[in-house]
């Protein structure tokens, strides 16, 4: 019935066999990719492995293979539980705009609260039970734009591609400055310090101008790119969108 269905997304929409005779009392799938979450978002991603989900769980190893037939299709059941479901449908009235900037938000925040995510690879377009959820909703927040249905996946796929690099950014900064032992402000304004010992001006007077305003001076506040790099986006959007209605 399921030829040709990858194993990890059988087992994720509830259409793949439950395990034969004997699997350990208790076990199930979701037990399983609850504890490796758990593990990846304590030690990393790279500290899963079957062996060590199975110690979590009391069980053998061998017994989590009635479940999940390989680590790869452990991950792509981490990341669909990461996503968790989309965000609650907006007021009547919100307008495509704010349901897709509520959207991106509700993204960056499963990011945020699973940072390890980000770390695993695109390997597909949505198929995963979440992910589809995700996708119906962003479809639906677009209806009525006036975007045409390819239009509307290329929306999608440039905001979520936002939302994703940054939050790989923001986990990269926060691992950087984790590294060093600094506070956020002193990691930042290390930078400056450092820039202006070894650019001379002469050479780079725009990076000059650039220090001496003391852009780096201090952390922003976490929120301020995001917030920033999503408007512009969507400010492209509405371009799109106010072409299509001047058109008609």
């Amino acid at each position: 019935m399921n030829d040709g269905m990858p194993a990890s997304v059988a087992a994720a929409w509830g259409v793949r066999e439950h395990p034969g005779k004997g699997p350990k009392p208790g076990l199930s799938l979701e037990r399983i990719v609850a504890a490796a979450v758990k593990i990846a978002s304590r030690d990393g991603l790279e500290a899963v492995s079957m062996s060590r989900v199975a110690a979590d769980l009391g069980a053998s190893t061998m017994s989590l293979y009635r479940y999940v037939s390989a680590k790869d299709e452990l991950v792509k059941l981490m990341v669909d539980a990461a996503w968790g479901p989309p965000p609650a449908a907006g007021p009547p009235g919100e307008g495509w705009r704010g349901a897709m900037s509520r959207w991106a938000w509700a993204m960056r925040s499963a990011f945020q609260r699973h940072p390890w995510a980000v770390r695993v690879p695109l390997s597909g377009l949505p198929i995963m039970p979440n992910e589809v959820a995700w996708f119906e909703q962003a479809l639906a927040a677009l209806h009525g734009s006036g975007l045409e249905e390819a239009e509307k996946a290329s929306v999608i796929m440039l905001v979520s591609g936002y939302v994703r690099t940054l939050a790989t950014t923001e986990a990269d900064i926060r691992a950087a400055i984790a590294a060093s032992g600094a506070t956020p402000d002193e990691w930042m304004s290390a930078y400056p310090r450092m820039l202006a010992t070894l650019a001379d001006p002469g050479r780079f007077p725009a990076l000059a101008t650039f220090i001496a305003a003391g852009v780096f001076d201090a952390a922003d506040h976490p929120d301020d790119e995001f917030t920033f790099g999503l408007e512009r986006v969507l400010d492209g959007v509405d371009a799109l969108v106010r072409s299509r209605v001047s058109g008609r």
